[in-house]
């Protein structure tokens, strides 16, 4: 997880938190005022062009993801953090995710120095930093979405490709867009996907998805536009697997012999 004050997750709306990446997950969402595929632009809440094409394409795969009840992912991310002179210096780590809804979480980050385990079962949400042997563990929420806005706004950590995982990811998505369109046809890892490209009032994000009967999300793209050297993060997204094997310990944590418990240092004022 990241820290949520860092220079890019502050720019963030809450549902396009990073990941980054991400998308959320749509639960079969029916949302009213969305046009059909072939009909004139609608005109976004703070007026721009809306394509419907390119609605009806992420409505489709957060409905796919949707109707998986576990998968599996891994990503590759990277982001800028900006100076105070202005210089931008990047940033990379990567994640491996397992989510089985409606309330189980593994998440494993890496950024080659340091490891990083987070583990939420339902009831509680630990954590573990493998470099220095240390946990932590509290209670939680008992559903993903809510533990997710918990783990921000209690915990001051984002979680890796946390809009992935969102059961109103379309309703998140599109709230507050300004503009989006189909960019067009593009080839990632291999795979043919619709790259998409909207924009809010805080950030610009794109998608590319692929296309046909799986349309799952291959990349992320988002930069913060309130901010003059505009940071961006990136995700790449590869090694899905909407079957994963779930095994009794995967959503279990047993802090090694050797680790330290700490305290979790909740957000003043919260």
């Amino acid at each position: 997880m990241l820290s949520s004050n860092s220079r890019f997750a502050r720019g963030t709306p809450r549902g396009l938190g990073v990941l980054a990446v991400v998308m959320a997950v749509a639960l079969g969402l029916t949302v009213p005022g969305i046009a059909a595929a072939g009909e004139a632009p609608v005109t976004g809440k703070w007026g721009g062009p809306i394509d419907p094409d390119a609605l009806q394409i992420l409505k489709g795969m957060t409905d796919y993801l949707g109707s998986q009840q576990t998968f599996a992912m891994h990503t590759e991310n990277t982001y800028e953090d900006v100076l105070e002179t202005g210089q931008k210096i990047q940033f990379g780590f990567s994640s491996s995710i397992v989510v089985q809804r409606p309330n189980k979480l593994r998440a494993e980050r890496s950024d080659g120095q340091a490891s990083r385990l987070f583990i939420y079962d339902g009831e509680t949400l630990a954590m573990y930093d493998k470099g220095h042997d240390l946990f932590a563990s509290v209670t939680a929420p008992d559903n993903i979405d809510d533990t997710l806005f918990f783990a921000r706004d209690e915990l001051d950590l984002v979680p890796p490709t946390g809009d992935m995982i969102f059961s109103n990811a379309f309703e998140l998505l599109t709230a507050s867009i300004t503009s989006g369109f189909v960019v067009g046809k593009t080839v990632i890892d291999g795979v043919s996907c619709d790259h998409l490209a909207f924009t809010t009032p805080v950030v610009d994000w794109q998608v590319w998805i692929a296309d046909g009967d799986k349309p799952l999300p291959y990349k992320y793209v988002l930069t913060t536009r309130d901010d003059p050297a505009q940071p961006q993060f990136v995700t790449m997204i590869s090694n899905w697997n909407t079957d994963p094997k779930i095994t009794k310990g995967t959503f279990e944590f047993e802090p090694p012999a050797t680790a330290i418990e700490i305290d979790i240092v909740r957000v003043a004022g919260r």
